[in-house]
């Protein structure tokens, strides 16, 4: 029986979009002895402009310690209202399974993180459903529906009750309507119903270590190479390579710069760095 996670976080959270390169990890190295799912925990159901700076401070601070690219230059050009219909539309990408909610929360990180897309309408959040390759009509009925949001409402209550240990370590976050878990954290959940927490941003080991805990066992096998790795996820950063393929940065970076130049991968600038795609 797979392990279940419950992973915390929100569309929109930079510190989440830092942890790609140890979900990606745990995806590849534990396989389907993990089942994820993806609970919204609701970042801001407001931004103001006030809080414009602040944010940008933020980003530039998560992508010089995790290495992940980001461009807060959206906070200037087209800053985001909120970030709750983002969150009810990953809800609604859970209908079309695990994989398929994954793969649009991961579009929906690069387009507002990376690429300054304004996602926080309907119209907009269809369209991601249909880079990611959802089934865009079952999507626009399933976002339509009451129970996507009574759905986001239960994340919202299982975020807002941290548990004792979120509150010892200090990863409980003041929000205005009282507090919730940091973003991102993961209950890794075992057969017996215990409860394996990583809370706030930590290291690769940290994970693989409750993923054992609760029972879950590595594939084992070599690491993917780069092209392989970027066929099977469809974008990456040059981070989440080295993570995922186990290569040191140096070569990492020597290893794409060489996949480019032979047409096979192509970056995509970021402000902060780059994203790669297989060509």
């Amino acid at each position: 029986m797979a392990v279940r996670i419950r992973y915390f976080t929100d569309p929109a959270c930079p510190w989440s979009w830092g942890n790609e390169p140890n979900v990606r990890r745990l995806m590849v190295e534990f396989g389907d002895s993990l089942s994820w799912s993806w609970v919204m925990g609701g970042l801001a159901r407001s931004f103001s402009k006030e809080d414009y700076p602040d944010l940008v401070a933020e980003w530039l601070e998560v992508a010089d310690r995790t290495e992940m690219p980001l461009d807060p230059l959206i906070w200037r050009e087209g800053p985001l209202a909120t970030t709750y219909p983002a969150c009810i539309a990953v809800k609604a990408a859970c209908e079309q399974g695990s994989e398929a909610a994954y793969r649009y929360l991961r579009a929906l990180r690069e387009g507002i993180l990376c690429l300054r897309r304004k996602l926080d309408t309907a119209e907009a959040l269809v369209e991601e459903a249909r880079r990611a390759g959802l089934d865009v009509q079952r999507f626009r009925i399933d976002l339509d529906s009451h129970a996507m949001v009574e759905a986001f409402g239960h994340d919202l209550d299982l975020a807002r009750d941290p548990p004792e240990e979120a509150r010892r370590q200090g990863k409980v976050r003041k929000i205005q309507t009282g507090e919730r878990v940091a973003f991102p954290s993961a209950a890794f959940i075992g057969e017996d119903g215990s409860e394996h927490w990583v809370l706030g941003p930590e290291p690769y080991e940290a994970y693989a270590a409750a993923a054992r805990a609760a029972g879950a066992q590595p594939l084992g096998g070599e690491p993917p190479s780069p092209l392989e790795a970027l066929r099977r996820f469809g974008s990456m950063a040059t981070r989440e390579l080295q993570e995922v393929c186990d290569l040191p940065a140096p070569r990492a970076h020597a290893k794409l710069w060489e996949l480019a130049c032979d047409w096979r991968v192509k970056p995509v600038r970021v402000l902060t760095g780059h994203l790669w795609e297989a060509a």
